[in-house]
């Protein structure tokens, strides 16, 4: 008898897996709304509008400008950090240990390498959503000064993707989310604190200071804050963005690996 033959591959077969995603958030949208949408919106009002009046009450500004102006940029990259993390976290746990679909995938033509290449265009959507959208807040608050804060989009898309990438790799080794517990309260949140996003680093004890300078979000805060205010530096955009960008690769290097032992081996 002759073997069945399986259906040939598709060129991109990474985007059978970013169809999964789509349909999975078209049934489940609703409960992201609040925590990617709302919640930062809130967020800006109750800490740029409100904390901020105060501080000009006062007559006083960051760098030069409105607490509001110096809050909002922060809080782009910040959100897109946190948004990008929760997807790279228990939805990754949840197609390799629990309902296993993975597995399911795999045993189609698609590989380890289609299934991390889905994840991650996915996962750059998200961040347009959530980007695009916490971008016309801002506008509508005048937190925007220059032009070219319609850049700060894609840079609050790579500050996420600098965290989704190790943190798919992160995920796929885990066998319980009690892992999550750690990354978020241990690095999340700290990075979210301590990274420029509510005043600058300089503020920080100095032997802090290098260690927030190496952080991804660290980075991504001043990159949309530089394009939203419109004093950009081109030499630190450059290392904010090979710097991003080295996260990216690496973590990738590091979810290919981690899939695959995981799922292969």
């Amino acid at each position: 008898m002759s073997a069945i033959a399986r259906p040939a591959p598709s060129r991109l077969p990474g985007l059978h897996v970013l169809e999964f995603n789509v349909a999975v958030y078209r049934r489940n949208w609703r409960g992201s709304v609040f925590s990617s949408f709302l919640e930062p919106v809130l967020f800006l009002a109750a800490m740029g509008v409100g904390l901020g009046s105060f501080v000009s009450s006062g007559g006083g500004t960051v760098g030069g400008v409105s607490y509001l102006e110096f809050l909002a940029p922060g809080l782009l990259a910040a959100q897109a950090m946190q948004t990008a993390s929760g997807e790279a976290a228990w939805p990754i746990l949840g197609r390799v240990k629990w309902d296993k679909t993975y597995f399911a995938m795999l045993a189609s033509p698609l590989g380890v390498g289609d299934l991390l290449v889905g994840e991650i265009i996915w996962i750059t959507l998200r961040m347009a959503m959530v980007c695009t959208v916490f971008f016309g807040v801002m506008v509508a608050f005048r937190a925007v000064l220059s032009p070219l804060g319609i850049f700060a989009i894609p840079a609050g898309m790579l500050t996420g993707i600098a965290f989704a990438a190790p943190i798919i790799g992160y995920s796929a080794r885990l066998n319980n989310d009690a892992g999550f517990n750690a990354l978020f309260r241990f690095v999340i949140t700290p990075l979210f604190l301590f990274s420029g996003t509510f005043f600058p680093i300089d503020q920080l004890p100095a032997f802090l200071q290098p260690i927030a300078y190496l952080t991804p979000l660290w980075h991504g805060v001043s990159l949309t804050r530089g394009l939203t205010l419109g004093t950009i530096e081109p030499a630190l955009a450059v290392v904010n963005v090979a710097v991003l960008l080295g996260y990216v690769a690496a973590g990738l290097v590091v979810a290919r690996v981690s899939l695959a032992r995981r799922l292969v081996t």
